[in-house]
């Protein structure tokens, strides 16, 4: 039986892996609750539906897998309780068929840093979050060490791009923008801060699935040229030719904001992400796997024409 690319989740991350996979000729399967197929995706992608936190569902919907993808992830408001079980079952179905699993990370489980993020960093996380992240990578990786299957994570920053919206960079800034409003930007927007394209992300991560000295470990995806929360907004606005107009969220916004939106009061605790100098350091990934990342301009460009086309 011909092996097949399994993508956990079909939101913008899993989008932008099967981009990445169908873009080289690779069967794809991606699976989610519903069953529903995200606008745009290759007629040649399966789409399946099921509960993904069954090993008994993500076992069958595994079964002829050579590389499992975990894109999928609770409600931000969940994670603290649901992230580690649904990891868990998908790791499941991923052994069973002898595959390989890569897995969508993010930078929570390092906490704060002082200096460029590196992948050898402690996990130091400080918040619920953080450590949840945490857990769930050492858990995957232990189940690398012992032997039970290979595992790759692929980890990013704060993503922006097409199908993107619940970001820092996603409808808050681009969307509002695109409408002739003012951009928000959380903390402190003189800071540096690293923003990762979606399909910077999900060609990294089809890498990992691709490359034999990928698993057992964490590697941060390409990125391009690091620039303040201002400076990446303003060229925003540069795209559209139009005068920067910016306002700032803070604690006590965000503070308001949760008395009313419960993923507001969840963004508290991340928001020393944006208090100072959040910056990626790719140097291993790039050296491993060489690659070039998209301009940051051309990125911030193709995510202005999706959010015109998205509102038109």
């Amino acid at each position: 039986m011909e092996k097949v690319q399994v993508i956990f989740g079909t939101g913008p991350v899993g989008q932008a892996v099967a981009r990445a996979l169908t873009g080289r000729g690779e069967r794809v399967r991606m699976i989610n609750r519903s069953g529903k197929r995200p606008a745009g995706l290759p007629e040649s992608v399966e789409v399946l539906a099921g509960d993904l936190y069954q090993a008994g569902f993500t076992r069958q919907a595994t079964r002829d897998a050579a590389v499992v993808y975990q894109c999928a992830q609770p409600e931000y408001t969940k994670w603290v309780t649901e992230f580690i079980p649904l990891q868990s079952a998908i790791l499941e179905g991923a052994a069973a068929a002898g595959a390989r699993l890569v897995i969508a990370d993010n930078l929570y489980s390092y906490g704060p840093v002082d200096g460029p993020m590196r992948e050898d960093l402690p996990a130091a996380a400080t918040t619920r979050k953080g450590k949840v992240r945490a857990e769930a990578a050492r858990q995957a990786l232990a189940a690398h060490a012992a032997g039970r299957l290979p595992v790759a994570i692929g980890r990013a920053s704060d993503f922006f791009g097409p199908a993107v919206l619940d970001s820092a960079a996603g409808n808050r800034m681009f969307l509002p923008a695109v409408q002739g409003k003012a951009a928000q930007g959380f903390g402190n927007l003189d800071a540096l801060h690293t923003y990762t394209f979606i399909d910077d992300f999900g060609r990294g991560l089809a890498t990992l699935g691709q490359r034999e000295e990928a698993p057992g470990q964490a590697w941060h995806v390409l990125n391009a040229e690091t620039v303040s929360t201002r400076r990446f907004i303003e060229l925003i606005f540069a795209e559209l030719g139009q005068p920067v107009r910016v306002s700032r969220m803070g604690k006590m916004m965000l503070m308001i904001g949760g008395l009313f939106i419960p993923a507001a009061r969840e963004s508290i605790e991340m928001l020393y992400q944006f208090e100072q100098p959040f910056v990626v350091d790719h140097s291993k990934f790039r050296r491993a796997f060489g690659g070039q990342p998209t301009p940051l301009r051309e990125a911030i460009g193709q995510t202005v024409s999706w959010y015109k086309n998205s509102i038109s």
